[in-house]
């Protein structure tokens, strides 16, 4: 019995003496460090879209480059989202699942009552004095108009609005027909909403609509581009000016990315230079020069009108 307590009292000090020796094997300098399972983190991608006001062709090409142009500036995946109509921008901005989107006036003030903190941040050069213009087919017998009064000579013509929720292509061309007396009951028939620009300059060359209102900017870039039969339709009034589209930003972009986000974000738009030839072409394509800084109060006028004719509550 000695032996086999001696045997015992002997394997109970070597095992006291190996718990003892293993903190001190992990403290080693020279141990090797445990690898880690946990997957690498990766950055959320940056979100951007814009009301659909054009052909979806010409859409994704401005907005791919602007997306490559942004991720290198911004140092985050950077994604373009389309959407199918105006409403549906809004929408997507509210509910986060677009983090930044290029609205017209109209749907930047809707899209900025709907998520508090949201900003307007840049806009384009030509946004600052922004028209609208009618148009008009050539077999119509609809005469140039002077000034606003004069669009009373449109009643009793048919007539085509862009997308009912349109700054360019329905909200301001309306309002301006209120001042001059014109209802939209006083068209012949009912009033079309042809959903974008390039769908009116269509719909008024065929002589689907007698008129229509839209975007002057694109009417100029398809006018330039050949696009237009300028023997079957032309414009035939410009609108005073007034302020239009513009980039708004949500503000939990800061909580993702950083506190100084939102002011990255305008850097990049504002370092857009005309004479670096991938700027340029960007540029190009949004019909600017450059791009300069906005701000919400830009947009009083726009909001109040929209409220005069229903479209903001």
């Amino acid at each position: 019995m000695l032996k086999i307590d001696m045997n015992r009292a002997m394997k109970k000090a070597l095992l006291a003496a190996l718990l003892l020796l293993i903190p001190l094997a992990a403290c080693a300098p020279n141990s090797a460090p445990i690898a880690s399972t946990e997957a690498p983190t990766t950055v959320e991608p940056f979100v951007a879209g814009a009301i659909p006001d054009q052909d979806p062709e010409k859409l994704q090409r401005l907005y791919s480059k602007l997306a490559d142009y942004l991720e290198t500036e911004l140092g985050v995946p950077v994604e373009y989202q389309p959407v199918t109509d105006y409403a549906a921008a809004v929408t997507a901005f509210r509910v986060g699942d677009l983090d930044m989107v290029w609205f017209g006036g109209l749907t930047g003030v809707q899209a900025r009552l709907q998520v508090p903190g949201a900003t307007a941040i840049v806009q384009r050069d030509i946004d600052a004095d922004f028209h609208s213009v009618l148009i008009a087919n050539k077999n119509s017998g609809i005469a140039p108009i002077a000034d606003v009064t004069g669009l009373q000579t449109l009643k009793g013509h048919t007539f085509t609005f862009g997308s009912e929720s349109s700054t360019s292509g329905r909200l301001m061309p309306q309002h301006f027909l209120e001042q001059a007396g014109v209802k939209l009951e006083d068209f012949k028939g009912e009033v079309g909403f042809s959903q974008s620009h390039d769908a009116t300059i269509q719909l008024v060359e065929a002589g689907t609509y007698d008129a229509g209102a839209l975007n002057e900017q694109v009417w100029q870039s398809r006018v330039e581009a050949g696009e237009v039969d300028l023997n079957k339709v032309d414009v035939v009034w410009r609108s005073p000016a007034y302020f239009d589209y513009h980039w708004v930003i949500n503000p939990a972009v800061a909580d993702r990315y950083g506190a100084d986000f939102v002011e990255k974000v305008q850097a990049a738009f504002l370092r857009l230079d005309p004479t670096v030839p991938e700027h340029q072409e960007i540029l190009e394509l949004f019909g600017a020069r450059k791009f300069i800084a906005t701000e919400n109060a830009n947009y009083d006028q726009i909001e109040a009108i929209g409220r005069q004719i229903g479209k903001i509550q």
